[in-house]
């Protein structure tokens, strides 16, 4: 049963991760400054979670297997009196969704709770058959 927690455990870090991730590129949706306040739109990440394999060493469950850049291209907005604009007037902007964005949270919010479930279920159990040993 303690393996059965481990691997609850891990969906809970791994969706904590993913919410993070979410909320970072909500936070930077309007963010066409890097940290030296040079003009480089933020690009979207998105988590890829991957299943654990004991077999090569990784512990049973599920991980954030990596973070990965966005590729997709900056949204234009006319701007012509920006110092960022290109000579056509337009200014990239992160090319984020928010209603993507908060799809995705809710996805990652509902995997928590529900690994949540499955630890309260696990709880139980274990005090029902220590109940029964004793």
């Amino acid at each position: 049963m303690l393996g059965s927690l481990d691997i609850s455990t891990s969906g809970l870090i791994a969706q904590r991760t993913r919410l993070n991730v979410v909320a970072a590129n909500v936070a930077n949706k309007d963010t066409i400054l890097n940290e030296n306040g040079e003009y480089e739109p933020f690009r979207r990440r998105i988590a890829h979670l991957a299943a654990g394999d004991p077999s090569r060493g990784e512990p049973m469950g599920v991980h954030v297997s990596n973070i990965e850049l966005d590729d997709g291209t900056p949204m234009l907005k006319y701007e012509p009196g920006s110092p960022f604009a290109d000579e056509n007037g337009y200014v990239g902007y992160p090319n984020i969704n928010p209603v993507v964005e908060q799809m995705n949270a809710m996805e990652a919010a509902r995997s928590y709770e529900a690994n949540i479930a499955a630890i309260e279920a696990t709880k139980s159990m274990t005090s029902i058959a220590l109940q029964l040993l004793g």
